[in-house]
């Protein structure tokens, strides 16, 4: 009904499932246009032997029989299209959410966290209107006008050519009406996704805002932009309403053109009353499941952009399964290395060669492309052009997962979870690991002692409760309990600590690095002289400097 695709066919790849589903929906499709016209032609010989004085039993009785097998084809169809919708949204959003934890973290970060959440909760459900509602009625659209008006040529074939003219009419106006839905379906979606978005922001910075007296400021715009998303409701739904008039009111004239034609020619002898009455019972069958699937369709436009997001959102290729190669302890070495974004490059022909043991240290400005350096060798961005090997083993078809059990990451800003203490250090590390052990080499014991409950303090969202030296002696501590880990990366573990938290940092970092090989982001003197050697990093080109910055 608008130059959106009334099924999308990405849907069938990633959700192979669907194709039975549909099976079963078009069997039931087509079962139902057969017993619409036997229907019509049973109470159409009931109503023709009424007429004469006369009850016809048998004809009644199929009757009986067809519409109570017609309730059944109508409920069968409700279960398997609620059973499909909800099993294409939990496909959906599983894959959604698996392909966060594949993906770039950029990639998460240029997608919104508030955007997405509205997309995997809100827009998907929208898919139960355009499963449970537009769909049946679509595949109902197809199968029933077909054995309609083969039964009217048989029966009446003038009325079938009207029928057949006027049939295509309804999709005609429903789409020329559609094609405006569409663009304000569209921008109700684009208005509600930025609202989610910006609300979620609020929130996590409703203490800075607070703090600079723009509290309510923010209320106010998140007041506007809700009238606004209620606006582009309105005019969606009064479009919506114009194409329902628009079709009952097209549908009503077809009809009309089929009715008076054969009312007059039964007046005149012409036409039996049998005949008169299959024609006049069938022909609104024709247009009744168009009639309702373009109603239907204004219903589901918002999934259906939703699900056009998801389905965009999801990554075209399959990541590398597990089972691929698995690097092992050996060199890393950067070859012709160039990463480019969409507005930026953020590497440029980097080659370089880390050896087993070396500790390597990382300087320049702010969006050199330091953390696109580690981010390469944690798998989470693939090069532009170039390979990174680590042990002669290419990363782009390395199994990740087993490549990142091999690796310590302490990133610069540690994400805490909602939970103990003990269930944030010990995450990614087995059940038994030595939790008191590592926090002892990572200074965080001394935090934990001071702590209501020890281990078993509960922490807010992102670490609520820690202050930002804390955080990261966690997230030292997560390292520590990478026993076996190859590889230790670290972006600026010491930045926004003040010098007590930092020089407690630099010595766990320090005992860290020992015997392993080492990459990492850092500025203050206490942690470059613990570097081997210094790279600097200056609009993603990677220089090797002689001497180690004081």
């Amino acid at each position: 009904m608008s130059r959106r695709r009334p099924f999308d066919p990405r849907l069938l790849r990633r959700v192979p499932a669907t194709r039975r589903h549909l099976a079963v929906l078009g069997l039931a499709g087509v079962a139902t246009a057969v017993v619409v016209v036997l229907q019509a032609t049973a109470l159409a010989a009931v109503l023709a032997a009424a007429a004469g004085g006369r009850l016809d039993r048998t004809a009644l009785g199929l009757f009986v029989a067809l519409v109570a097998v017609r309730a059944g084809l109508a409920w069968a169809q409700g279960a398997v299209t609620a059973w499909s919708a909800a099993a294409v949204k939990e496909s959906l959003r599983v894959e959604l959410l698996g392909s966060v934890t594949r993906r770039d973290p950029a990639w998460l970060a240029g997608q919104r966290g508030g955007s997405l959440a509205t997309l995997v909760g809100r827009g998907l459900d929208g898919l139960d209107a355009y499963f449970t509602g537009y769909l049946p009625q679509l595949v109902l659209g197809v199968t029933i006008p077909i054995a309609v008006l083969a039964r009217l040529v048989f029966a009446d074939w003038t009325s079938a050519v009207i029928v057949a003219v006027t049939i295509p009419l309804i999709p005609i106006f429903g789409a020329l009406v559609g094609w405006q839905a569409q663009v304000a379906t569209e921008r109700q979606w684009r208005r509600l996704s930025r609202l989610g978005g910006h609300f979620l922001d609020m929130l996590r910075g409703l203490p800075t805002l607070r703090a600079f007296g723009r509290a309510q400021a923010q209320v106010d715009v998140v007041r506007r932009m809700a009238d606004a998303h209620r606006a582009a409701t309105m005019r969606t739904l009064r479009i919506a309403f114009l194409s329902a008039l628009v079709l009952e009111l097209v549908a009503t004239i077809s009809v009309a053109l089929v009715a008076v034609p054969v009312g007059l020619r039964l007046l005149s002898g012409g036409m039996t009353l049998q005949v008169a009455l299959l024609v006049l019972l069938l022909t609104p069958e024709a247009y009744l499941p168009l009639r309702a699937a373009g109603s239907k369709f204004h219903a589901s436009l918002e999934g259906l952009t939703a699900l056009d997001e998801a389905l965009s959102a999801l990554p075209d290729e399959t990541p590398v399964p597990a089972g691929g190669a698995v690097p092992r302890r050996g060199p890393i070495v950067l070859s012709g290395v160039t990463v480019a974004y969409d507005r930026t490059t953020a590497l440029r022909d980097v080659s370089l060669t880390i050896r087993p043991g070396e500790r390597v240290a990382i300087i320049g400005p702010s969006g050199a492309g330091k953390s696109t350096l580690l981010a390469l060798l944690l798998g989470f961005v693939r090069p532009t052009a170039g390979q990174v090997l680590v042990d002669g083993v290419d990363l782009a078809g390395a199994d990740l997962t087993a490549w990142r059990r091999q690796v310590a990451w302490v990133p610069q800003r540690a994400h805490l979870f909602a939970g103990t203490v003990a269930d944030n250090v010990r995450l990614g590390a087995p059940d038994d690991a030595d939790v008191e052990k590592a926090a002892a080499a990572a200074a965080l014991d001394e935090v934990v002692d001071g702590l209501p409950d020890g281990w078993e303090t509960r922490l807010g969202e992102r670490g609520y409760g820690l202050s930002s030296g804390q955080r990261q002696r966690i997230a030292l501590a997560r390292a520590f309990l990478r026993d076996d880990a190859a590889l230790v990366l670290l972006d600026e573990p010491t930045a926004r600590l003040d010098a007590a938290s930092e020089a407690a940092v630099v010595e766990a970092t320090v005992n860290l690095l020992a015997g392993r090989t080492g990459v990492f982001v850092a500025h203050r003197p206490a942690l470059l002289a613990a570097a081997d050697r210094v790279l600097r990093v200056e609009e993603g080109v990677v220089t090797e400097l002689t001497a180690v910055p004081t």
